[in-house]
């Protein structure tokens, strides 16, 4: 009887949950007051850092996790950003999206991200309504062309910061100066001694190749030199060489341009196969400065984006509004550098 007694208090007790750890059990455990708990917990900045070191080494033992929904009601922010992407296999939204996230965690902020593939006004209102319904402080969108409607109104409340685009200035923008990095190539194609450089773009919709299309122009024709037609692509390699072989058929190309290094491999591998050297007979530059760009056959010259300043300030824009209500008028160009590598050399000797 007593046995029987004795087996079902201990099973009764295995079922009873175990208590959550509170903020006082991890001040206790790390010698600090509540107050410092929650500074740490906020990710405030006047913390010591040997101090954040034991109130974080607490939190890990007592699995210790904050009360975000009472957080919320008493500082009316959830430290949750959304991020709206019209497509991740794109390179500079990938690691765009990336960045951001890694900025914002360093923040005390998560980030909620949402893929959408049409640049349609439903589509954009309904990834604002999913995330808003996440209950976040704010959203970034990713190149969303679909802004330069000018009918489109986002839905007010939610602070907005864009990467790439709005040219319209309703929001804050944070971009790499994509002009600034097509002049550089160009330019230095054009000092190579090349007569002219061909250009192979993004596609026509592309805030970034839109960019990077109208100052190589702008570039060659500010040299005087001719301009020739545009071949169009879609960020792929495949795309790159198909344009690669229509380029291979023609004697006086002997420089191209671009406009990711995706597809400046596809230009490389048909130049190969169709017998033209890189660079001895064609000079080659891509843009993005992805990393198997050093290692290709030969390295590639290219133009390096800084995405991490890209979303520091991306996310110094939104913090902002959330913590003042204010919306600032800014457009962020951050300057990309011209790394100089194997694939581009003088013109061949005619």
């Amino acid at each position: 009887m007593d046995g029987g007694t004795q087996e079902a208090r201990d099973s009764g007790a295995a079922r009873r949950p175990r208590r959550r750890a509170s903020m006082a059990d991890v001040a206790a455990m790390a010698g600090v007051s509540s107050q410092t708990v929650s500074r740490v917990a906020n990710n405030r900045s006047n913390v010591e850092e040997e101090t954040r070191r034991r109130v974080l080494s607490a939190m890990r033992v007592l699995g210790y996790r904050p009360n975000t929904a009472a957080r919320a009601l008493v500082t009316g922010q959830f430290r949750t950003l959304g991020l709206i992407s019209f497509g991740f296999s794109n390179f500079g939204n990938a690691r765009t999206a990336d960045a951001i996230a890694r900025v914002a965690q360093r923040s005390g902020y998560t980030v909620n991200m949402v893929a959408i593939e049409s640049q349609t006004e439903r589509a954009v209102h309904q990834a604002f309504d999913q995330l808003t319904m996440q209950a976040v402080d704010g959203i970034v969108l990713v190149e969303a062309q679909i802004l330069d409607t000018p009918a489109l109104r986002l839905p007010p409340g939610v602070p907005v910061v864009m990467a790439q685009g709005d040219l319209n200035l309703r929001h804050p923008m944070v971009d790499t100066d994509q002009a600034l990095g097509a002049r550089l190539v160009t330019r230095h194609l054009l000092d190579l001694g090349h007569r002219t450089v061909w250009h192979v773009s993004g596609p026509e919709d592309s805030y970034s190749a839109r960019g990077r299309a109208e100052s190589w122009h702008a570039t060659l024709k500010e040299a005087g030199a001719t301009v020739p037609p545009v071949l169009f692509g879609d960020w792929s390699a495949a795309s790159g060489y198909e344009a690669g072989l229509r380029l291979a058929e023609r004697p006086e190309v002997t420089a191209v341009f671009a406009a990711n290094d995706q597809m400046a491999l596809g230009v490389m591998r048909a130049m190969t196969q169709a017998g033209r050297r890189i660079p001895d007979d064609v000079s080659l530059a891509g843009f993005d400065d992805i990393e198997e760009s050093a290692y290709l056959s030969p390295p590639l010259t290219t133009v390096h984006q800084d995405f991490d300043v890209v979303a520091e300030r991306i996310v110094s824009l939104m913090l902002t509004q959330i913590e003042t209500g204010e919306i600032p008028s800014t457009i962020a160009l951050v300057a990309p550098r011209l790394v100089v590598r194997e694939s581009t050399g003088a013109p061949p000797s005619r």
